[in-house]
């Protein structure tokens, strides 16, 4: 053969290697139009979606079993879409057939805890179980589904112990895989689960899973689960640590898993998840994950499935994501959605460190061992305990393979909070010989502390203390040190305060919707947990313990959702919208002790930490008023977003028309946001108000924004009937002679009838046009 030739073949076939190779091919989600059933599809109607699908695929690859290869989902009971993975080229083909309303890559997002993620048990006050609100229900009649890591079923969070049959309205199952090698079950109180896994493996290759099942080996989906709907459990503690009796927001609801979650979560499986709850009849879904942004709502899973289930009568909430205090770091923010952020509880793991001049610094811990009594230990900063050639900046935040052993071996090692996780921090110090870890915050974490199952005798102080204690160090020749065994503390005042890693307003995506909604119990949350994992989650801490602490708005959201479940349980007539309204309207903005609530660096907090204020259960229940809305209002909020009539399919399913006009500003939403106010001009919002209680007569208070004058007419509202609406205008106008404006002014609106006290929060941004 000529060498021409062979240089020939050569080419041919590098051509055909790179052909092959670019034409790399990925998941995506395809929507598509409505549904021609009705709300209640049999098994016919479903099979006969997904053969569309099929036979939709088919026509551009070629045939439908090539399409049936590509397609590893179906939505078709209440969603109608697939997921499949393609070529590029395919999929912009796809993207142009008239009937394919939205289509975008299966793309990844994260659990919201704070340790290697961010993870939370009840710890609102709900009140006696004899309260009289709550005594005709803890919400038994009510279904809770969680869309996470799955769940540990032989927690005793989970018992059926005095449980009647499972509800009729239930449709959902009990998935396990062939043969049930792992042994789950479901019962009476843990009625359903699923897992779905195909869109994690489409991107990943295999889930990175111990079994491919429902069962939970990571601990996030337990904790959030017994959260929101946990039986109650005498003598739950952790390591002895806060010991009393656990439940759930809605102790007796019923409550059903899905496993969305493996080596990351993927919208395809979340998709899945939601339209299996939808289907299953669930009445509250908990959605403890996010991305790190805000997504257009056309093109997140998240966004439309929560649309979907709130079509369906279904509260979907969700966490607010943990990338504080970083500002517009909101996520989650949908309209529908109820969105969380995290904060503090009157509850303290305290160890307290004292130094060798007497100084004393409380700290956080939930660490089993203790240091021998009665003597004090050399102290070393983590750059100084450094390897040679190590950068400063990664000896001090304790990276693995960063710290000398022979500089820390018998020594209490300060670390820095940052990028790693906090028990793996110890797990570094623990490796190189310290005998202790003090883990001081870094700037950003603030003075909120954390307590956390430590494996050698540790506590995280804050950053002034932190400061305090390297000043220490760099100034004293020989520094020594004492850890304090842990206590728990009840009864802690100036509580809550905002935890610094919650995520922060404004609402990147729309600022005319204030952003969290609310906040809730989030830090140090004690709830059931996996035996396939350590409390660590360190693979090398080999301790198994039924209950644990986390901490994030992935534990928040579920104190929401279990609240949620209780309201909907006395009022099974309220939309998702009222019961949103009237947990928002009755929130605090006050410490327990009568004070504005704090953020972590111990200044005033704003509503873009915590949205209308700190839950109050007792309250949320009798609210007086709501602010009330319905599918027709998102979708005509989609259309002041500038949302076609195509587009709006993604959420309705069909065609629908906008209104000629619509004042995004008139959004009949809990809070008031102005993004962008004319300083020269007055802005009028209107809002209205549903009476749920009595015949009464409501009178305004203002709180108005410093450099704003706010005027509402009428001052009054007469309700002669429960159920009667009344409309009230707001007029927002600069003050004569103001002369300095911050970007962001708060103020609040209240509608009080002596016994409700109705809260709005308002908040504007202006503009000097």
């Amino acid at each position: 053969m000529s060498t021409s030739i062979c240089h020939m073949l050569i080419s041919l076939l590098l051509f055909v290697f790179l052909q092959h190779t670019l034409a790399i091919k990925q998941s995506y989600i395809v929507y598509l139009g409505s549904h021609s059933f009705g709300p209640n599809p049999s098994l016919l109607d479903s099979e006969y979606v997904t053969n569309s699908h099929y036979d939709l695929l088919g026509s551009f690859l070629g045939s439908t079993e090539k399409a049936k290869e590509a397609i590893f989902y179906s939505y078709n009971k209440y969603i109608n879409g697939f997921a499949a993975i393609l070529e590029e080229d395919e999929a912009k083909e796809i993207a142009k057939h008239p009937n394919v309303v939205s289509m975008f890559l299966n793309k990844r997002y994260e659990l919201h805890t704070t340790r290697s993620w961010n993870f939370l048990g009840l710890e609102t006050d709900r009140g006696s179980a004899n309260d009289s609100v709550w005594k005709k229900s803890l919400g038994e009649d009510i279904i809770i589904g969680n869309l996470d890591t799955g769940v540990w079923p032989e927690s005793k969070s989970f018992s059926d112990e005095g449980y009647g049959p499972i509800p009729k309205k239930w449709k959902g199952i009990c998935q396990v895989t062939k043969g049930n090698p792992d042994k789950f079950y479901c019962n009476r109180k843990l009625i359903g689960a699923r897992y779905f896994s195909k869109g994690n493996q489409a991107n990943s290759g295999e889930a990175n899973v111990t079994f491919n099942s429902a069962r939970d080996t990571v601990g996030h989906g337990t904790h959030t689960l017994s959260t929101a709907g946990g039986n109650f459990v005498a003598g739950a503690n952790v390591f002895g640590f806060g010991n009393g009796t656990a439940s759930g927001g809605s102790p007796k609801a019923r409550v059903a898993a899905y496993k969305v979650c493996w080596d990351g979560c993927f919208d395809a499986d979340i998709l899945a998840g939601f339209e299996a709850a939808i289907s299953d009849g669930v009445d509250v879904l908990s959605v403890s994950l996010g991305g790190n942004f805000p997504r257009d709502y056309s093109e997140s899973a998240i966004s439309i499935g929560s649309f979907h289930a709130i079509a369906n009568n279904i509260v979907v909430v969700a966490s607010g994501g943990n990338s504080g205090p970083k500002i517009s770091s909101i996520v989650n923010v949908e309209p529908w959605t109820f969105t969380v952020a995290a904060s503090t509880i009157d509850r303290d793991f305290t160890s307290y460190v004292i130094l060798g001049n007497k100084k004393t610094y409380k700290g956080a811990s939930l660490s089993e061992l203790d240091l021998p009594p009665n003597k004090s230990y050399p102290l070393i900063s983590a750059v100084d305990a450094k390897l040679d050639n190590t950068p400063p900046e990664l000896a001090s935040i304790c990276k693995e393979g960063s710290l000398d052993p022979q500089k820390v071996k018998g020594k209490i090692l300060v670390c820095l909070r940052g990028d790693s996780a906090r028990v793996d921090k110890g797990v570094q110090a623990s490796r190189v010989g310290a005998i202790g870890m003090i883990l001081a915050n870094d700037k950003d974490s603030g003075n909120g502390v954390i307590a956390d199952p430590h494996v050698l005798p540790a506590t995280n102080v804050g950053f002034a203390d932190g400061s305090a204690i390297f000043n220490y160090i760099n100034r004293t020749k020989s520094p020594v040190a004492y850890i304090t065994k842990v206590k728990t503390e009840l009864g802690v005042k100036n509580t809550p305060t905002i935890a610094s890693f919650s995520s922060r307003g404004p609402n990147d995506l729309d600022g005319k919707i204030l952003k969290p909604d609310i906040t809730a119990p989030g830090v140090s949350i004690i709830a059931a947990y996996t035996l396939a994992n350590s409390p660590s989650e360190q693979p090398s801490d080999k301790r198994r313990i039924p209950f644990v602490t986390m901490s994030g708005t992935s534990m928040s959201c579920p104190h929401v959702a279990g609240l949620v479940g209780l309201v909907k349980s006395v009022h099974p007539d309220w939309s998702p919208a009222a019961i949103k309204s009237a947990i928002m309207t009755t929130a605090t903005t006050k410490t327990n002790n009568g004070v504005e609530i704090l953020d972590s660096s111990l200044e005033k907090a704003t509503p873009f930490a915590y949205g209308a204020g700190h839950v109050q259960p007792n309250l949320a229940v009798d609210p007086g008023l709501v602010y009330d809305l319905n599918v027709t209002d998102y979708l005509n909020y989609l259309c002041g977003q500038s949302y076609t009539s195509d587009q709006l399919k993604v959420f309705y399913g069909k065609s629908y028309t906008c209104p000629k006009s619509f004042s995004l500003a008139d959004f009949n939403y809990p809070s008031i946001s102005i993004y962008e106010l004319d300083v020269w001009k007055s802005l009028n919002v209107t809002r209205t108000v549903t009476n749920v209680g009595p015949p009464s007569e409501y009178r305004v208070e203002i709180q108005e924004p410093p450099q704003f004058q706010v005027t509402v007419q009428p001052e009054i509202l007469r309700f002669k009937d429960k159920g009667e609406k009344k409309e009230f205008k707001v007029t927002i106008t600069m003050k004569p002679n103001s002369t300095h404006i911050t970007d962001f002014e708060f103020g609040k609106l209240i509608w009080t009838d002596g016994k409700h006290r109705v809260g709005t929060p308002i908040s504007i941004k202006y503009t000097d046009l």
